[in-house]
């Protein structure tokens, strides 16, 4: 297990608190920075990045909001727990957006992957969002003495074809996903918590660089309707936009983003 730490920052009971996994880089970062301007105080999760959060941190501050960085690993039920404690010294968590996720080190078919390659993708991408919605359900659901609120899921389009040759695991676990956000939002709707997902396509972001295909968005820009990857602001935008009281009917919706592909 990986024992959650964070910096300390004033207590703040009367604050909207949205909470961010994987939040260093990339979407999860675009969303924190967002969630701020929006008003949010915002806690920005990671596991193995640092200093990407503090980055994070400093931009969100700098700009006069209040976040909050806090390392985490989400399959790790103790570690989910430890975050959301750290989260409640901020103010009133409300909302959760469960971005970590990880393709592996792998690129190839299904036949070669390797077993730790997809036991990890499974337990980040499948098995620690289970961790988190059933913490954030505990701590945000009306019947258990929280205020309401909305958990977002980060899903992918990758799950209409299946990403096969490279990715077909991850896509499987990003159905996953979806799955779980249409079954928990039934379930979490008499808890006064709403549940969805943001499915987002060729995005531009490190993610595909770090699997070693650093010209995959431009790769796929002509399949695309639009023509182009989405930047990760334009993905943020969606999931704020589902936060907000203006999706306040909406539950159990997975929303792609991803230029009409």
């Amino acid at each position: 297990m990986t024992a959650a730490h964070h910096q300390d920052v004033p207590a703040g009971s009367d604050r909207d608190v949205l909470v961010v996994t994987g939040a260093s880089r990339g979407i999860g970062a675009a969303i924190a920075l967002r969630a701020a301007r929006a008003g949010f105080a915002v806690v920005v999760n990671n596991s193995a990045d640092a200093a990407g959060a503090a980055g994070v941190v400093q931009a969100i501050t700098d700009d006069g909001g209040t976040a909050l960085a806090v390392c985490a690993d989400v399959s790790e039920p103790a570690d989910v727990v430890s975050l959301f404690d750290a989260a409640a010294r901020l103010g009133r968590v409300c909302a959760v957006v469960n971005n970590a996720g990880v393709t592996g080190d792998h690129i190839g078919t299904l036949l070669d992957m390797r077993a730790e390659n997809v036991r990890r993708v499974m337990a980040v991408n499948v098995t620690g969002t289970i961790f988190v919605c059933q913490e954030a359900l505990r701590r945000i659901g009306t019947t258990f003495g929280g205020p309401g609120g909305s958990i977002i899921n980060i899903s992918s389009t990758a799950t209409k074809a299946g990403s096969p040759g490279t990715w077909a695991h991850y896509a499987a676990s990003k159905g996953a996903v979806d799955v779980l956000t249409i079954g928990l939002a039934t379930e979490a709707a008499r808890h006064g918590v709403r549940v969805n997902a943001v499915a987002p396509g060729s995005t531009n972001t490190g993610l595909h660089a770090a699997a070693g295909m650093p010209d995959r968005v431009e790769r796929l820009n002509p399949t695309i309707p639009l023509g182009r990857g989405a930047e990760p602001d334009e993905i943020a935008a969606a999931v704020l936009w589902l936060l907000s009281k203006e999706a306040s009917y909406i539950t159990g919706a997975v929303l792609p983003v991803a230029g009409g592909r």
